[in-house]
């Protein structure tokens, strides 16, 4: 290349040559840029950017009244990870706002009931706090983003109004997964809380005796994702078992939904709410924003830094707090 320069420039041309050899070497090392970056994307793609912190969505329960906890402040929380006391050094109070995803089922008995599914839908909004950013999807076979996550909670409604009826079969599992890893990714990186309410029968067309493909991701490869995570999940079973024509055929497989669905729960520390028709659904999900009302958030440091892939347990107490019991998920994996 540079001997093609000198004869296309001669001598004479000096200060020519001179800005097309700077030009050169310009060129060559933003393709060398590029093809190092080009390179290393996988290896970026694996390198871990969080911190050291666990981070707990605790939910706070009083056990005397229908009404929530008093006001907690740090102070009243405990935390032993694999039995050994640790120093709280995030806290975020129940004030805190959330970014909220509302992934709904639409698959099977689901789709003729479009229209009370989109009013159940804004009943969420409208039970969300004015601060809480909002996302909501559907999916079947495929996944549908209605809305991105967003304050705008009129926007919010009227998206809700394009939520047509689908068609296809049910991947919940690849569903699930999508929203942790690619939705919610936001969250993490702007430090906010953020919560999965998911309403659904749980029953994947992956699960034995179901006909179709269902999801490419396992349930236990699921299971390990929402134990990594740090949202909360909280599924809505919609009782739809009785609707099949093929009850006695998919007797087993919902049997076995329900109890995926409860895993997935307790993982995050939570349990299954339940409606058995999709008019119950509005009753459900204000009940959902209460709990999520009493949540709080706590995070800490280990002590043991070693990273040597082990289970550690984790336990959160509330001090001087008979009355009230706490929910939170178990424990994690020292990666």
């Amino acid at each position: 290349m540079l001997e093609f320069l000198a004869v296309l420039f001669p001598l004479s041309n000096l200060w020519v040559r001179r800005d097309l050899m700077i030009v050169f070497f310009l060129l060559s090392a933003h393709s060398l840029l590029l093809t190092v970056t080009a390179q290393t994307t996988e290896a970026l793609d694996t390198i871990r950017v969080d911190t050291d912190l666990v981070n707990l969505s605790v939910s706070v329960i009083n056990r005397k009244a229908v009404s929530g906890a008093s006001h907690l402040e740090q102070a009243d929380f405990a935390v032993f990870d694999n039995g050994s006391p640790q120093q709280i050094s995030f806290f975020a109070s129940v004030d805190a706002a959330f970014d909220l995803v509302l992934l709904l089922d639409l698959s099977g008995s689901t789709s003729d009931k479009i229209g009370l599914i989109r009013k159940s839908a804004k009943r969420f909004v409208d039970a969300a706090r004015p601060n809480d950013r909002i996302a909501i999807l559907t999916f079947t076979s495929d996944i549908q983003v209605v809305s991105k996550l967003t304050t705008d909670h009129d926007a919010l409604k009227k998206s809700i109004d394009d939520i047509e009826k689908p068609f296809g079969g049910t991947n919940f599992w690849d569903a699930l997964r999508f929203v942790l890893e690619h939705i919610v990714g936001q969250s993490r990186i702007e430090n906010r809380r953020s919560a999965l309410v998911v309403m659904t029968d749980g029953v994947d067309n992956a699960l034995p005796g179901v006909a179709g493909e269902g999801s490419t991701t396992s349930f236990e490869d699921l299971l390990q994702i929402v134990q990594r995570s740090d949202t909360i999940v909280l599924p809505i079973y919609l009782d739809t078992e009785k609707e099949k024509h093929e009850l006695n055929t998919l007797k087993d497989a919902y049997a076995l939904a329900r109890q995926q669905l409860a895993m997935l729960a307790d993982e995050s520390g939570n349990v299954i709410y339940r409606a058995r028709t999709v008019k119950d659904l509005e009753g459900v999900y204000q009940q959902v924003m209460r709990d999520l009302g009493t949540v709080y958030s706590i995070g800490y440091r280990p002590e043991n830094l070693v990273r040597e892939g082990s289970w550690r347990a984790v336990t959160v107490q509330l001090i001087g707090h008979s009355e009230l019991a706490v929910r939170a998920r178990h424990g994690y994996y020292a990666r």
